[in-house]
């Protein structure tokens, strides 16, 4: 009896000393586990994910009896008997351990499914008897607070189920991009094995093993009547089926996008929450636009590339054995769709056989098909070798280029009205060297639909959009004439273009700018000519007649610039800035001078669907209401700043249509459709930029070295980054008609000559029509009301049709210049007959 009590009290104390530290269980009815970021595109599609914890958390009324029969058989089968332990599997295990430790095999364990969660969240995975005591006591104080059904929720999204997965939500995912619903009974199974040892029945590395085990967990459900024994008969005949999950961004070519969108959202919310918070992500990106974005620079960058020599050949490989396995071997970022890299086989002076880098199937492993085709001399022609000074002659046979054994890109060739035919025809690719971006925005509200931010992401995810800082040369000058345009000056003003020569200060020699052809000057010219040919003799005169500060202040409201330096050379575009931030400036220009930021996110929800930010922060109060009962419907209130007056943005659109008609950026003629833009180039053509807009889509595209050095003389704005953007128009815009400018009320319209900015004669070859401000057009001019400016615009391209006013535009009224600004010297001149001064 006294051995007895001292047995009690010591077991007693055992308990006690346990029990007196234990953590409190109730913290799991507010567990918030980690939960995966989910990011999307603007029409729902799943662009990336982002998790430590790779979990998607789903409560037990979404998740299939068949997934928790599957998980009970396997581990539990007396879950809903057990009140936290279970008795008869202890002494079980008891007696298989005793028989084990004699033969020296693996002891097993009895740990119910409350202690797995017991275990799993609240203590360590020490292998102690003191945590085992721990876990027992606090599995009947869970079994006792907690229902099964939330013990099952709790265990089921917490597991470790192998390949970076968390919860069966996400392990369904992973092995099959299923959901939960879709799972067979031998998907079920084989989840229901990996709790213990996911590693030790890894599909890929194991899956005799992994089949083996799936079929034990079957027969167990057969065994306890959650499945038919026919139906388990049929689930173990099944393969696994797992197939490698795609990870990172899963639209095409959003790459970059999804970098950009993941970085706004740690500077918004921070690193814990992007990877652990459940966080659901509406961006604003168009996948079609965004496919359209990536070819159209992609071809961009390849025509420059191509206009530049051949660089020669990835590598050399010998043919002996599989030249597959020799291809796949070799340690490349990855092929850039639809580009795919190939070894030359055999080679003549017409063609070349060549053979395709092998893909891999589902499950990882490398396909035993060997794809073959053809190169033929034609798609070599390009390729002239580049030398140290310049280049050499064009190939004379395709051998002068290509041999056996050569690696290199290839893309499939495209058919043409001559040669409609070219199936198993490629043509020879190198990866550019030169560099570039693109980004397409909604200028009304500011929605990036579409960014690329080079030609790879795989090869670097410097995102050349957002990141890179370049000098945007005369594409800045849409913003100094804006400037004028807002302080007093018409497109009809008098500017000299002519020699310049400005004093730096004592000992500093005179800066003396120049136009991009080196001697040439037009004279005394109108405002609108300097825009359309880019003139930047015309341009440093007009910003050294305003002065510098108030162009800094513009530059900072139309978000280029946070703090230009006041110097003349800044009015050329010397500064540095982004091409977001330009496409946001020529946005404000197209949306009738209101105030847009570029966004790449319309709204994130909490794990429980809760909107906790949103781009658009305008309030709504009648949006709230449950039903409608014959009220108004919501009116949303434009509370954003006006940059610039309405006629003055329509005036520099007016403007930038005709640096398309007759200016530096014809090559965009061809869509015959309204479109305005601007080129820019940078001393020794070191940046090439062209940001073009329609009244409803602006897009803007710069090419350069990483490394800022000369594309090379004539490689200017107009002829390398235009035709990406005329591209992009091209094929964005194929199946929507042209659409006019909408002109503002009170805008008038007059007959001009284009070199003098007078009237019109009758007959004049060079008369076009001006947009004028009330009370700023010329003397003795015949005006045409701002109604008609739509329809004559529309004339131009063959349409017709007046589009509405700007919100907000007062007939014959101008807002003038934002509060604040200071006022332009030397603007009593610019008003001189109607046309301006000389300067």
């Amino acid at each position: 009896m006294i051995v007895f009590v001292a047995v009690a009290a010591a077991a007693a104390f055992v308990l006690w000393k346990v029990s007196k530290d234990l953590p409190d269980y109730e913290v799991l009815a507010k567990y918030e586990p980690p939960v995966m970021t989910r990011i999307h595109a603007n029409d729902g599609n799943l662009i990336a994910e982002f998790a430590r914890e790779r979990r998607i958390y789903v409560p037990f009324s979404a998740i299939p009896d068949r997934v928790t029969e599957a998980f009970i058989s396997a581990e539990d089968k007396n879950f809903y008997q057990h009140g936290g332990l279970d008795i008869q599997g202890i002494l079980r295990a008891a007696v298989t351990n005793l028989s084990s430790a004699q033969s020296g095999r693996r002891m097993v364990g009895a740990s119910t499914i409350t202690q797995q969660v017991a275990k799993n969240f609240l203590l360590s995975s020490d292998q102690t008897m003191e945590r085992k005591l721990k876990e027992a006591i606090l599995a009947i104080r869970i079994e006792r607070a907690f229902t099964k059904e939330q013990i099952l929720e709790l265990y089921l999204n917490e597991i470790y189920l192998g390949a970076g997965a968390y919860g069966v939500a996400a392990a369904a995912q992973t092995y099959w991009d299923k959901s939960l619903n879709e799972l067979s009974i031998a998907d079920c199974a084989y989840l229901a094995t990996l709790p213990k040892a996911p590693s030790n029945y890894n599909p890929f590395r194991y899956p005799e093993r992994a089949i083996e085990r799936r079929n034990w967990v079957v027969d167990r459900m057969v065994e306890n009547g959650f499945v038919t024994k026919e139906d388990g008969e049929k689930a173990k005949a099944e393969p696994l089926g797992v197939q490698v999950r795609q990870t990172g961004a899963r639209l095409a070519a959003s790459e970059f996008f999804a970098e950009e969108v993941r970085r706004d959202i740690i500077d918004i919310f921070g690193e814990d929450k992007l990877y652990g918070g459940g966080l659901s992500v509406r961006t604003t990106l168009d996948p079609g636009l965004q496919k359209i974005a990536r070819k159209t620079l992609v071809d961009g960058l390849v025509a420059y590339d191509h206009r530049h020599g051949w660089r020669g050949v990835v590598k050399n490989v010998s043919l002996e054995g599989d030249w597959g396995k020799t291809l796949a071997a070799i340690n490349l970022w990855p092929d850039i769709d639809p580009w795919r890299l190939a070894v030359v086989l055999e080679a003549n002076k017409d063609t070349a056989k060549i053979g395709l880098r092998p893909t891999r199937t589902s499950t990882g492993a490398l396909s035993k098909e060997r794809e073959t085709g053809t190169i033929p001399f034609s798609e070599v022609q390009w390729a002239r070798p580049k030398l140290k000074n310049g280049m050499g002659g064009s190939p004379r046979v395709l051998t002068d280029t290509l041999k056996p054994g050569d690696v290199i890109y290839v893309s499939p060739r495209e058919p043409t009205d001559k040669v409609p035919d070219v199936t198993g025809q490629w043509s020879l690719e190198q990866v550019p060297a030169v560099g570039g971006a693109i980004v397409a925005m909604d200028p009304h509200t500011g929605r990036v639909l579409a960014l690329v931010g080079g030609f790879s992401f795989a090869e670097s995810q410097f995102d050349r959009a957002v990141q890179a800082r370049r000098q945007p040369g005369s594409s800045f000058k849409p913003i100094i004439y804006s400037t004028a345009l807002d302080n007093g000056y018409t497109p009809a003003s008098i500017i000299v273009d002519g020699p310049l020569c400005i004093s730096q200060g004592a000992g500093m020699p005179q800066w003396c700018p120049k136009n991009y052809e080196a001697g040439s000057a037009a004279g005394p010219s109108t405002l609108r000519f300097g825009i359309e040919h880019s003139r930047n003799l015309m341009t440093v005169r007009l910003s050294n007649d305003m002065g510098m500060p108030i162009i800094v202040e513009y530059a900072r409201r139309f978000g280029v610039y946070d703090n230009l330096m006041p110097m003349l050379s800044m009015a050329l575009g010397a500064g540095e800035t982004t091409l977001i931030r330009m496409v946001g400036a020529y946005g404000i220009i197209a949306n009738g001078g209101k105030q847009v930021k570029p966004t790449l996110i319309d709204r994130v929800q909490d794990r429980y669907g809760r909107t906790i930010w949103q781009h658009d922060d305008r309030e709504c109060p009648d949006c709230a209401a449950r039903e409608w009962s014959g009220q108004q419907e919501p009116q949303l209130v434009d509370d954003r700043p006006q940059i610039i007056d309405p006629m003055t943005s329509y005036q520099m659109i007016h403007i930038m249509e005709g640096v398309v008609q007759r200016g530096t950026a014809q090559k965009l003629k061809v869509l015959n459709r309204p479109i305005a833009g601007k080129t820019g180039t940078t001393n020794d053509e070191k940046d090439a930029w062209f940001i073009g807009f329609t009244p409803d889509l602006v897009v803007g595209a710069y090419i350069g070295f990483d490394n800022p050095s000369p594309l090379g003389h004539g490689e200017t704005g107009g002829n390398v980054s235009a035709p990406v953007v005329r591209d992009f128009f091209k094929i964005a815009l194929a199946d929507q008609p042209p659409i006019p400018f909408r002109a503002p009320a009170g805008i008038k319209l007059v007959r001009v000559n284009l070199k003098t900015g007078l009237p019109a004669t009758p007959g004049d070859p060079k008369a076009i029509m001006e947009a004028f401000k009330p009370t700023q057009e010329p003397l003795g001019a015949v005006v045409s009301d701002g109604e008609g400016a739509d329809g004559l615009a529309a004339e131009e391209y063959g349409q017709a049709g007046p589009q509405e006013a700007f919100p907000g535009s007062v007939a014959g009224q101008a807002p003038g210049p934002p509060p604040g600004t200071p006022p332009a010297p030397g603007n009593d001149r610019a008003l001189t007959s109607g046309t301006g001064g000389l300067y």
